[in-house]
């Protein structure tokens, strides 16, 4: 059954397993550190997932707030980092559950991004993220809706 689960949701499994190996003790094993080295993969797959909302977010803030600065390699970016996201979600689709947070926490950083990135000032940029969920993990958005953000 675990097999199962590790295959289906990783994340999901990575929670599941250190929290067993927390409430037992077998002779010799050292399951106290063995738990937390399984929780820090099912850490990592997180950190991962929010490195890459980042990089979408930022991205899709320069293509709606400098459409003439728009370029290939914006589209490309952003293209290829949802795809990434799609990826783990698919591999762990327990994240999913947090995703309002994880994309919370990416705006902020999207945001330094963007102000180190470009001419635009704190001033200049939504304070709360004008995407949601479906919007940020659509392939074929951003077009068509630069005049929802004015």
């Amino acid at each position: 059954m675990e097999m199962g689960l590790y295959k289906e949701d990783f994340y999901r499994w990575t929670v599941e397993q250190s929290n067993l190996l927390r409430s037992i003790e077998l002779e010799g094993l050292d399951t106290k550190n063995l738990a937390e080295e399984i929780a820090s993969l099912g850490r990592q797959e997180r950190k991962e997932l929010r490195t890459h909302f980042n990089v979408v977010l930022g991205h899709l803030l320069k293509w709606h707030l400098l459409p003439q600065e728009r370029s290939k390699l914006w589209q490309v970016t952003i293209d290829s980092e949802r795809r990434e996201i799609l990826w783990i979600l698919r591999d762990s689709p327990s994240l999913k559950e947090n995703l309002s947070e994880i994309i919370k926490d990416s705006y902020e950083a999207a945001l330094y991004l963007v102000r180190l990135e470009t001419s635009l000032e704190s001033k200049d940029l939504p304070k709360e993220c004008p995407y949601n969920g479906e919007q940020i993990l659509d392939l074929c958005f951003p077009t068509g809706i630069d005049e929802e953000l004015d």
